[in-house]
């Protein structure tokens, strides 16, 4: 191909990421922004209700869970350490607080990753999202 040829692809920039990004962590289609991603709790929707963007191409399989439990062991970590230098509580109570604490931000992020992540292969044309023509 020579310089002055143009390519059929279409371009990467009609579909940016980080707008996609925003739209899949609040569990919106990464196309409009104002349908629901989600037809349950973790489960994608075929299509969006607004505007009829396919979304049953994603292959998200297991990375909502490891950036989920990356992140939030890393957190609790974090949480248990301090709560534990600076107050010395008895091990029930680190076990109630951090267990609880990973508790509500696992069920929380796990959506959210899991939209932000249907939402990149959207934005990236990645297994199928791509097939426009």
């Amino acid at each position: 191909m020579t310089i002055t040829e143009t390519s059929t692809l279409p371009a990467l920039d009609d579909r940016p990421v980080w707008p996609a990004l925003r739209r899949g962590w609040s569990r919106r289609c990464p196309h409009c922004g104002t349908g629901k991603m989600m037809a349950g709790y973790l489960k994608v929707a075929d299509r969006c209700p607004d505007c009829g963007e396919e979304l049953c191409h994603h292959r998200a399989d297991d990375g909502p869970a490891y950036l989920t439990i990356l992140v939030v062991g890393k957190v609790v970590m974090a949480l248990y350490l301090a709560v534990y230098v600076m107050w010395e509580p008895s091990p029930y109570v680190m076990i109630a607080v951090c267990w609880s604490a990973a508790l509500a931000m696992a069920l929380w992020l796990l959506p959210r990753f899991k939209g932000a992540l249907v939402a990149l292969q959207w934005s990236r044309r990645m297994y199928g999202f791509g097939d426009d023509a």
